[in-house]
C-alpha cells in the first residue's frame, strides 16, 4: 500500500471522527455501522487479500465476540476489559483451529471456515443457560460519560472509530512486514514459497488470527451497543459474506480499498433500502454484480489509472 493510501485513510477516519458534532442519532447510527463494516472487510483483507484464501469465517468470530463480551459483561467485567478478552480469546481460538483448517485449498476451505459459524451458532442456541439460547442475551448498559441516547451513541461511534483506525494500522504493518510478504507468496505460489523456507501452515495460521481477532472486539461493541443479541443476528451468513463484497469493491489486497468499499457498500446499502425495501436484497445484489463487473480490480484502481495518465502527460 503506498503511503499516500496509508496516510490518505488515516485523514479520512480522523476527519470522519467529527461526525457527532452534526447531533444527528441516524448520522451516529449509520457512522457505527461504517465503521464495524470496515473493520470486517480490512480483517478479511489479511486471509482472503494477501493470502488468497476465501474465508467465510467473518460471522463465526463476530458472533463469538458478541457473545463472549456479553457474557463477561452481564458477569460485570468493564465494556473494554470485555472487549480485550474477547479479542484475546478470539486470537489464540482462531490460530488453533486454523492450524486445521488452512490445510484445506479451494472451495473446502470457503466450506469448512463458513461451517464454523454453523456450530458456534448451534452451540450458543444449546447453551441455554450461559447465552440465552434461542431466546436471546440481555446485556446492561455500558458505562459512558453521558445517559442520553446522543451520548451513548456517540460513545460507542468514537469507541468502533478508534477500533477501526487500530485494525488498518495493524492490517497496513501486517502488509510491509516479513508476515505480510509470506502471505502474499503463498497467494502467489504455496509450494514454491514452501521451497524457500516459508511456513505456509503457521502464516496461514497467524494470518486467519489476524482476520477475526478486531471483528470478535467490534462483536463486543455492538453488543453493547444493542443490549441485545440473538444467534440469528450475529452469526447471519450475510456477514460472512458482506465483507468479501467490500473488499472486492474497494479492492483486493488493499486495506484503504477495504475501508473505501465497505463505506461505499453501505451507503448503497442504506439507499437501496429506503427506496426498494420489498426487494432490496435483490436490488442491492443487481447493483454489486454491475460495480464489480465495470471494475473487476476495485475502486483503488480508478486511482491508479488517472495517476499513471498523470505520468503519461507529464
Amino acid at each position: 500500500m503506498k503511503k499516500s493510501s496509508y496516510f490518505g485513510t488515516i485523514a479520512l477516519l480522523v476527519l470522519f471522527g467529527c461526525l457527532p458534532l452534526f447531533e444527528s442519532s441516524y448520522a451516529l447510527r449509520i457512522g457505527i455501522f461504517a465503521c464495524m463494516y470496515a473493520i470486517m472487510a480490512v480483517s478479511w483483507t489479511v486471509i482472503g487479500g494477501f493470502t488468497g484464501y476465501p474465508s467465510f469465517a467473518t460471522a463465526a468470530f463476530f458472533g463469538f465476540g458478541a457473545y463472549c463480551g456479553g457474557v463477561l459483561i452481564n458477569k460485570g467485567w468493564p465494556l473494554f476489559a470485555a472487549v480485550g478478552a474477547a479479542g484475546a480469546v478470539a486470537f489464540v481460538s482462531a490460530l488453533l483451529l486454523g492450524i486445521a483448517l488452512v490445510r484445506l485449498r479451494g472451495h473446502y476451505f470457503a466450506i469448512g471456515s463458513l461451517a464454523v459459524a454453523e456450530v458456534l451458532r448451534e452451540a450458543t442456541n444449546s447453551a441455554t443457560d450461559l447465552t440465552g439460547g434461542g431466546m436471546g442475551l440481555n446485556i446492561p448498559l455500558a458505562v459512558t460519560s453521558s445517559s442520553s441516547v446522543m451520548g451513548e451513541a456517540s460513545f460507542f461511534f468514537w469507541a468502533m472509530l478508534a477500533l477501526l483506525l487500530l485494525t488498518f494500522i495493524v492490517v497496513h504493518l501486517i502488509q510491509q512486514s516479513k508476515l505480510g510478504f509470506g502471505l502474499v507468496c503463498i497467494k502467489q505460489n504455496e509450494s514454491a514459497a514452501d521451497m524457500i523456507g516459508v511456513n505456509a501452515t503457521m502464516y496461514k495460521s497467524v494470518a486467519f488470527a489476524f482476520s477475526g481477532v478486531f471483528v470478535a472486539m467490534a462483536g463486543v461493541l455492538y453488543a453493547a451497543w444493542m443490549h441485545y443479541i440473538e444467534p440469528a443476528d450475529v452469526f447471519d451468513v450475510l456477514l460472512a459474506v458482506k465483507p468479501i463484497v467490500m473488499a472486492l469493491l474497494g479492492g483486493l489486497g488493499s486495506p484503504a480499498g477495504a475501508v473505501l468499499g465497505a463505506f461505499v457498500f453501505l451507503g448503497i446499502e442504506e439507499l437501496v433500502w429506503r427506496n426498494f425495501l420489498q426487494i432490496h436484497s435483490g436490488v442491492l445484489g443487481l447493483l454489486v454484480v454491475v460495480l464489480l463487473l465495470f471494475l473487476p480490480n476495485g475502486m483503488m484502481s480508478i486511482a491508479k489509472r488517472l495517476s499513471f495518465r498523470r505520468g503519461q502527460r507529464g
